[in-house]
């Protein structure tokens, strides 16, 4: 076993996409809260505009225009008022609890996430896990422990309670300052879903910015002209992760 002293690899890690199905989350969650809510809508739009309020509302939570349960109501407002349902402040923050415990009952890991995590520790010996996520560090780290993978994990770092958010080098810094306290770090990788958020806010950090593309997505001129002066690496699947690290973080 690694003594602690030990000079080890980091890999850290984005949640919400990356290692947790979120969105299929969010989607199942809104679908049984329409139906208990009654509203009559079409489920792939209703998700969709679920999904876009959410970035819009999370995204002026993060810059610090609306407070965490402020992004919370003004969605459940927007949402419900397009289902003909007005919402004052108390109401909103009620409606948002009930989508919640809908959305939470949903949570699971993406298939790969686990396999990924266990081929890691097995190609890198000694190697410290951590999560860098945009959130509030209590609401991530019970998705953590529901998701039965918090003690793989080092350290948390979340915006809400370091006052940063990602892509600023900043949270990266700071993420690899909680390992070196512990022990010297030989090399470190961040993996995230969101390719300026996450693979090139990392690696403009100087860590190895690996950018989970699940869905195919292209990337736009500007961002690949970003990516490409970083090197970013791009994979579609965690299960490549693993081959690709073990080349890259040893030394």
């Amino acid at each position: 076993m690694t003594s602690p002293s030990a000079a080890t690899p980091v890999v850290l890690f984005d949640l919400d996409d990356t290692l947790m199905a979120h969105r299929a989350a969010v989607d199942a969650g809104i679908v049984a809260h329409m139906a208990e809510r009654a509203y009559d809508a079409e489920r792939a739009p209703a998700q969709q505009f679920w999904r876009d309020l959410e970035e819009e509302h999370y995204h002026a939570y993060l810059a610090g225009q609306l407070t965490f349960e402020g992004q919370r109501r003004a969605r459940a407002r927007d949402f419900a008022l397009a289902h003909g349902d007005e919402l004052d402040e108390l109401a909103a923050g009620a409606w948002f609890a009930r989508y919640f415990e809908r959305y939470r009952e949903s949570w699971s890991l993406h298939d790969d996430a686990l396999p990924a995590l266990d081929a890691l520790v097995d190609v890198l010996p000694g190697v410290r896990l951590g999560i860098i996520t945009n959130g509030e560090l209590d609401l991530q780290r019970a998705k953590l422990e529901r998701l039965g993978i918090l003690d793989r994990f080092a350290h948390i770092v979340a915006s809400g309670d370091v006052g940063i958010t990602k892509p600023d080098v900043r949270i990266f810094e700071q993420a690899i300052a909680r390992f070196e306290s512990d022990a010297p770090v030989t090399a470190a990788a961040y993996v995230g879903d969101r390719l300026a958020t996450d693979a090139i806010g990392a690696a403009a950090a100087g860590l190895v910015g690996v950018w989970l593309n699940r869905t195919g997505a292209t990337m736009a001129d500007d961002e690949a002209a970003s990516a490409a002066l970083v090197d970013v690496v791009e994979i579609a699947s965690l299960t490549e992760l693993a081959p690709i690290l073990a080349e890259r973080l040893t030394v």
